[in-house]
C-alpha cells in the first residue's frame, strides 16, 4: 500500500526513511509539538517551500532545465490570491477564483516561455528566464491599482482560516483550536497531495523520458521523442505546482508583495535547497527545505546562546555575533556541498547501496 502511494520510490535507505518520517510526523505535529508563533511559521513556510523546490527540481533535476523564472509563477499564485480576495472580498469563491486564474495565467506564460525558448541552449534560456522574471517583478511593482505596488496586499481570509476564528472554548494540548490552526492544516494536506502528485509523476513513463533528455538530449531525440514537446510540458507543470504553492504562502501570510513572492532571494534560497537536499529527488525538496529553513530561523538565536557562552574570549564573541549568521549560514552551505555533493538524499542513498 506504502508503494503505491509513494508511485514506487521508495527511500532506499533505512537513515533516509526515518528522517522522511521524522519530518512528516514533525510538520503533521508542529503545532503541538513546538508551540509558538515563530515556530508555526517556520513549519509553514517549510510546507510551501517543499512544493517550491520539488516544483523546481522537476525542471532541473529531472529535465535538466535551468530556470531563473520560477519565482514569478510563485508570484503569480501568490497575486491570485491577494488580488481576488481584496476584490471579492474573504470568500472561498475568491479563493478558488484567485486560484484558478493564477494557474490560467502561469500555463499561459510557461507554454509561451517554453515554446520560444526552450529550443535555445541551457544558457541562453537561463538568461531569457531571467530578464522575463526581472520584467514581471518590475510590472508587479508598478501596476500599483492592481497589485498594490511595493507595498503589496493585505487582505482578509474565510473566516474559518482566520485568527480570531475559535471553534473550540478550551486549548487542546495547550494549543488554541482557531482558524490559524485549521489553515496550518489546509496547508499541510495540501502539500503532501502536491508532493505525491510530483512522485507520481516522475516515476511515470513520462517522468523517466524527461530523466533521458537530462542524461542525454540528442539520443533522446535520435529515438523517436520530440523532446521540445517534453519539456515544454515539464516546465508548464512545474510552473503550475509553483503557481499552487504560491497560493499557499499569500493564504498563511494574508499578505503579498514583490519582495514576498518575487524576490530573486527567494530563487537563490530554492537552489540552495536544491543543492543541499539532492538534484533529482523529491524527497530532497523535503529534507533540504527543513535543513535550510531551520538553519535561517533559527541560526540567530543559536548564535546569541553561543556568543554569551564564549563571552570571556573575546575574539571567539565576536566571531559568534548573531549579526555574522549570513557568514555562518554560508559555511554550513560549503560544507554541505563537500561533504555532500549529490545532496544528503543523494549521499544516503548512495550509501546504503554500498
Amino acid at each position: 500500500m506504502l508503494n503505491r502511494i509513494l508511485s514506487n520510490d521508495m527511500p532506499r535507505s533505512k537513515l533516509l526513511a526515518v528522517l522522511l518520517v521524522a519530518v512528516f510526523l514533525g510538520l503533521a505535529l508542529a503545532p503541538f509539538l513546538f508551540p509558538g508563533v515563530k515556530a508555526l511559521s517556520v513549519a509553514a513556510k517549510v510546507l510551501v517551500f517543499v512544493v517550491l523546490v520539488a516544483s523546481f527540481d522537476l525542471l532541473l533535476g529531472y529535465t535538466g532545465i535551468v530556470s531563473f523564472a520560477h519565482t514569478m509563477f510563485f508570484g503569480i499564485g501568490a497575486y491570485g490570491i491577494a488580488i481576488a480576495t481584496t476584490r471579492m472580498g474573504p470568500t472561498w469563491s475568491a479563493l478558488l477564483a484567485g486560484l484558478l486564474g493564477a494557474l490560467a495565467v502561469s500555463l499561459l506564460l510557461s507554454l509561451v516561455i517554453g515554446l520560444f525558448s526552450l529550443r535555445v541552449r541551457a544558457i541562453f534560456f537561463a538568461m531569457i528566464t531571467l530578464a522575463v522574471a526581472a520584467a514581471f517583478q518590475t510590472l508587479a511593482s508598478q501596476l500599483s491599482e492592481l497589485t498594490g505596488g511595493e507595498d503589496g496586499l493585505s487582505f482578509k481570509v474565510p473566516q474559518w482560516l482566520s485568527p480570531s476564528f475559535e471553534f473550540a472554548d478550551e486549548p487542546f494540548l495547550g494549543v488554541s483550536l482557531d482558524g490559524r490552526l485549521l489553515c496550518y492544516y489546509l496547508l499541510f494536506v495540501v502539500a503532501v497531495v502536491l508532493l505525491l502528485a510530483l512522485l507520481r509523476i516522475v516515476n511515470s513513463p513520462f517522468g523517466r523520458v524527461l530523466q533521458a533528455i537530462r542524461e542525454n538530449e540528442f539520443r533522446a531525440e535520435a529515438i523517436g521523442y520530440r523532446v521540445v514537446v517534453y519539456r515544454t510540458t515539464s516546465s508548464v507543470l512545474s510552473a503550475m505546482f509553483a503557481c499552487c504553492a504560491g497560493a499557499m504562502l499569500a493564504l498563511w501570510l494574508r499578505y503579498n508583495g514583490p519582495d514576498t513572492s518575487l524576490s530573486f532571494e527567494i530563487m537563490m534560497d530554492v537552489l540552495l535547497i536544491v543543492v543541499i537536499g539532492g538534484m533529482g529527488t523529491v524527497y530532497g525538496a523535503a529534507i533540504g527545505a527543513v535543513l535550510f529553513l531551520v538553519a535561517q530561523s533559527y541560526l540567530q538565536d543559536l548564535l546569541r546562546l553561543a556568543q554569551e557562552a564564549t563571552s570571556a574570549i573575546p575574539l571567539l564573541s565576536a566571531l559568534l555575533s548573531p549579526d555574522r549568521w549570513l557568514l555562518w549560514l554560508g559555511v554550513l552551505f560549503v560544507l554541505s556541498v563537500y561533504y555532500f555533493p549529490t545532496g544528503v538524499v543523494g549521499r544516503l542513498r548512495a550509501s546504503a547501496a554500498r
